[in-house]
């Protein structure tokens, strides 16, 4: 193998530019040629593919979001579609692709894989919903982020006597929500893998006034429902004053954390030696503090597993 290349795809997270880092360094450490797809799989079909140098990659282990860009394609679904993609790698000399994203990302490495081209997967999504690795790259920062704000947004809540709910990114999966809800210690975490009413809600509410608590933090990932719908619903409930904080893309933005650029770095460069190695069709990931590595059709369509324990102790905590 001599010409490899790397796309990020999906949602950006921070870390990306810390992995692309990688696999760009490392290949060439290698001797391989390394080139850029910009766009995700919109600019793979496209041709939009440039060559990389040492350079290329310099000063962007500390940037947030990602230099290659990303985009969504859903057509890419389509067999004639993944077909157009691979006669811009066949054009370009490309023998291998690393594919930075989620599980959208993976759905497309895993097909182009079928197709008979070899494809490795990188966890980039804050979401934390990746089978096969215990943490993706961009959580801890997405994470800090929503704990930053929620630390904030305490402060205010207890000047003025008020229930706060925060909003946090989380549309099938509730990481962001459970864990920025334990370490900001809210009073109730919603999340989608999780049933709880609104009576659930108004019991920890009234038991938290019951012994002088004038203000609560409610986490909610967006998953469960928007933070104004259930501010609605408790309105109806409770006669103190609750305000709504939605954070949004800011979850996605910022400088990655140190924990994230060593996770990046160290899936990135894992990623390389697998296509050297004449591997393909598997995503890296890290568990036990060990990088590992599984095949798509392992952990495409899995269930995304959420610590029970960690649920557990958020409530036993917040009483």
């Amino acid at each position: 193998m001599k010409k490899i290349a790397v796309l990020t795809s999906g949602g950006d997270s921070p870390g990306m530019n810390a992995a692309i880092r990688a696999v760009v360094r490392k290949g060439i450490y290698h001797g391989l040629e390394v080139y850029g797809v910009y766009n995700g799989y919109h600019g793979l079909v496209n041709g939009n593919i440039t060559k990389l140098e040492l350079g290329s990659v310099g000063d962007i282990i500390q940037r947030g979001g990602t230099i290659l860009r990303s985009a969504r394609l859903p057509e890419f679904a389509q067999v004639e579609v993944q077909k157009k993609a691979l006669e811009q790698l066949n054009k370009f000399g490309i023998e291998g692709l690393i594919v930075i994203g989620g599980d959208g990302s993976y759905r497309g490495a895993n097909a182009l894989t079928k197709l008979g081209f070899p494809c490795i997967g990188v966890p980039g999504t804050i979401d934390n919903d990746i089978v096969g690795t215990e943490i993706t790259i961009g959580f801890d920062t997405a994470l800090n982020t929503a704990i930053n704000a929620i630390d904030k947004i305490r402060d205010t809540a207890s000047s003025h006597e008020r229930t706060f709910i925060v909003e946090v990114m989380g549309r099938d999966a509730g990481d962001i929500a459970l864990y920025s809800g334990l370490a900001g210690g809210a009073e109730t975490i919603l999340i989608p893998e999780e049933d709880e009413s609104i009576d659930d809600i108004m019991e920890r509410l009234n038991r938290g006034k019951l012994r002088g608590k004038k203000h609560s933090i409610i986490v909610v990932a967006e998953g469960v429902m928007s933070g104004v719908e259930l501010a609605e619903k408790l309105r109806e409930k409770i006669d103190s004053d609750v305000r709504v904080s939605v954070l949004g893309h800011i979850q996605r933005g910022g400088t990655p954390t140190a924990s994230d650029r060593v996770l990046a770095s160290r899936l990135g460069a894992r990623a390389v030696e697998l296509l050297l190695e004449g591997k393909a069709g598997r995503a890296v990931g890290i568990v036990e503090n060990k990088i590992v590595d599984n095949a798509f059709s392992d952990i495409i369509d899995q269930p995304h597993y959420i610590d029970r324990g960690i649920i557990q102790l958020s409530k036993e905590l917040s009483i």
